[in-house]
């Protein structure tokens, strides 16, 4: 779901004007997954830009304030996730922790780092949800120590089905400040991306796994 609409489609355009997302169809990207993709996005190159990491880190208090009153903790997911969680969590007031993907192999081996306590009410910040595998494993990381996972917000949502159905199984709740869709209307009126394009950037959001065949 879309934090706010109108902030939505300013950010698209935002994403696109900084090269964080590139739209390429005939010469798709390759992803680790080895499905093959015509957009590649890498929101850590917000961070070059002050007016708008501010104008996200507003955002997501915002509604955090206004959704999850009662939250304890703000957690961000290593790495992309960490410095926007840092920003929320000045901005309210409140603990913040992280969470890595697996537990470091040296050390204390700590997969969650920052303090946060079993009992506590946690948001994640993600900074794209593709899959959801990411995600969910932060939220099970962090269930495993008794923490409530209140909801997570991302920057950035892809819109797949398969992550819409893992989430909702797990009774996650998600919230984007914007998604392929509207990047998609923003692509096209503002000439990142050719109108006659438009159907097979569609097609790959359905069947990621086997786009482009067929087109």
């Amino acid at each position: 779901m879309i934090i706010n609409q109108k902030f939505a489609k300013e950010l698209a355009i935002s994403l696109l004007e900084i090269n964080a997302v590139i739209l390429r169809p005939h010469t798709p990207f390759r992803w680790t997954s080895g499905w093959n993709s015509p957009i590649y996005c890498d929101n850590r190159l917000t961070l070059r830009h002050p007016e708008l990491r501010t104008a996200i880190a507003d955002q997501f208090t915002a509604f955090i304030r206004e959704t999850y009153p009662d939250v304890d903790v703000i957690a961000g997911t290593s790495t992309a996730g960490i410095p926007h969680a840092a920003w929320i969590a000045d901005r309210m007031n409140k603990p913040m922790a992280y969470v890595r993907s697996k537990p470091k192999q040296h050390g204390t081996t700590n997969q969650i780092e920052g303090g946060i306590q079993k009992g506590e009410k946690a948001v994640i910040v993600e900074d794209l949800i593709s899959t959801g595998e990411s995600a969910i494993s932060v939220a099970k990381a962090l269930e495993f120590i008794g923490v409530e996972v209140l909801g997570i917000v991302s920057i950035f949502n892809y819109g797949f089905a398969l992550a819409h159905s893992r989430f909702e199984e797990r009774g996650l709740n998600i919230h984007s400040l914007t998604n392929y869709d509207t990047l998609l209307e923003a692509g096209v009126k503002f000439g990142f991306v050719a109108q006659k394009d438009l159907e097979l950037l569609t097609a790959w959001r359905k069947n990621p796994e086997t786009w482009p065949k067929g087109f």
